[in-house]
């Protein structure tokens, strides 16, 4: 009974922070160009987890093999990942994305096949199908809109976004993943992922860029401190208590509460192929998940 009340206060929060910031990326997308977003969110949040790390009296020296580890998951949580999914919002509603992210558990339990043997059974294979095919309505409604000349490069986005997420979700069930300190893995993954999310800017796009903008500055603090210091420790832990697979229990309300986000904030229009494929997506996605076997 503990154990699952450890599990369910965790899930509701990563879901209901995570459910809205999506719209909030969106809000990013100005005159700052998006690594340059990347980096200040993660430069902030890395900051920050090292004073909690600190407050809580969790060493920080993670040893040389810990760092590189930190540095493999930052590249792939916090570089790799939201550069291209901030891209895919530039084409694509903050709902459709978060959508398309719905589909982690497909590549988190592949991964976690191929890494740790973790079984994945027929009906999750149909699930995931269905899934899939829910979502190729709902870009197919995207390509029907005014911005239909980039959404297949906003869903090739999003899916490399998703399969770097996928990357640094199965890197927790490593050993060392669960030797070492979460908290401060953390806070050197985001330091180390901001410096590279700092370098890449710098190289592709220039000096860094910042907007006054009171909702942009704003969106900063609520990404790096909500979105990240709060959610990532919790999501990582149900990684390791749960598996890769059944931690993505979230990916299936998050893109409702997203929609539903980006109905009201951002004029999705819906219609009947919208309407069915969201239904498909979300009926795969609970057809996959009620398996055992992820």
């Amino acid at each position: 009974m503990t154990e699952g009340k450890g599990i369910v206060l965790p899930f509701i929060l990563v879901t209901l922070i995570w459910s809205s910031t999506w719209i909030v990326i969106r809000d990013q997308l100005g005159s700052v160009p998006p690594s340059w977003s990347v980096c200040y969110r993660f430069l902030l949040a890395g900051v920050a987890m090292a004073i909690f790390a600190s407050a809580r009296r969790v060493p920080l020296n993670i040893g040389g093999r810990g760092l590189v580890f930190a540095g493999l998951l930052g590249v792939a949580q916090f570089v790799m990942n939201f550069n291209f999914v901030y891209r895919a919002e530039h084409f694509l509603t903050s709902g459709v994305v978060a959508v398309v992210y719905a589909m982690l558990l497909i590549p988190n339990s592949i991964l976690a096949y191929l890494f740790f043997r973790q079984p994945v059974s027929r009906a999750f294979v149909a699930g995931s199908a269905v899934a899939v095919a829910g979502i190729a309505l709902m870009l197919a409604h995207e390509a029907a809109s005014v911005r239909s000349d980039g959404v297949l490069l906003g869903a090739a986005l999003a899916v490399a976004g998703l399969l770097s997420a996928s990357v640094a979700n199965v890197m927790q069930g490593m050993e060392i993943a669960r030797r070492l300190p979460m908290v401060a893995v953390l806070a050197w993954a985001m330091l180390i992922g901001a410096a590279v999310d700092g370098l890449f800017a710098w190289v592709t796009v220039g000096p860094p860029v910042v907007e006054a903008r009171w909702s942009y500055l704003a969106g900063i603090a609520w990404l790096g401190l909500a979105g990240s210091v709060v959610t990532f420790p919790l999501y990582f832990r149900l990684i390791q208590r749960m598996g890769a697979g059944r931690a993505a229990y979230t990916s299936v309300l998050i893109p409702v509460i997203a929609m539903l986000i980006s109905t009201l904030a951002e004029g999705y229009r819906w219609t009947a192929l919208a309407g069915a494929g969201a239904l498909l997506a979300m009926a795969g996605m609970v057809v996959a998940l009620r398996t055992k076997q992820v």
